[in-house]
């Protein structure tokens, strides 16, 4: 059985937040691979992802469909967090933020903050298509342009087996 998480809809929510902050005008791939960077970081070193969402391999690298589906303003997300509306919008292919409202960084540890920087810094500094080979590696691979396996995002090590036993018990009980 795959590895599978409960969606941190507020984490994701103040992250795109977040990130709308330090770039009023973030490109969309960026953002989408941030999340993407930081997840993965986060799950090989303390074992469980930020957000824990659904990725799907697509041509140009993983997407996070729930927190796509949150940047791009779904009904389903405002009513699930009590949000009339969202703090930024997309338009074309960029995201921006349309309010002057501080993000709520509190839902996040230490560790989390610290990989979500680092996720957004490599995402930036990047072009289009140095994102796009950065994430095709072996998990986006794997999937051949379905689901991504958390499984697959493991690096090999001698406790890979271990961690994903202990993920695939636990996962979905953990709180993100």
């Amino acid at each position: 059985m795959p590895i599978r998480f409960k969606f941190a809809a507020q984490k994701a929510s103040a992250a795109i937040h977040w990130m709308t902050a330090q770039q009023h005008d973030l490109d969309l791939h960026a953002a989408l691979k941030a999340f993407y960077f930081a997840d993965k970081s986060h799950l090989r070193e303390w074992r469980r992802p930020i957000f824990g969402a659904t990725y799907r391999a697509m041509r140009f690298g993983p997407v996070p469909l729930e927190i796509y589906e949150m940047m791009k303003g779904e009904a389903l997300w405002k009513a699930e967090l009590g949000a009339e509306k969202f703090p930024w919008e997309i338009s074309g292919y960029r995201l921006r933020r349309i309010a002057n409202s501080q993000p709520d960084l509190d839902v996040f540890s230490d560790s989390e903050v610290e990989h979500l920087s680092r996720g957004l810094e490599k995402s930036l500094s990047m072009t289009f298509n140095e994102r796009t080979e950065a994430t095709h590696g072996p998990d986006w691979q794997k999937a051949e342009l379905g689901l991504m396996r958390y499984e697959d995002m493991l690096e090999d090590s001698p406790h890979k087996a271990e961690t994903i036993a202990y993920l695939e018990a636990n996962g979905r009980y953990m709180r993100l």
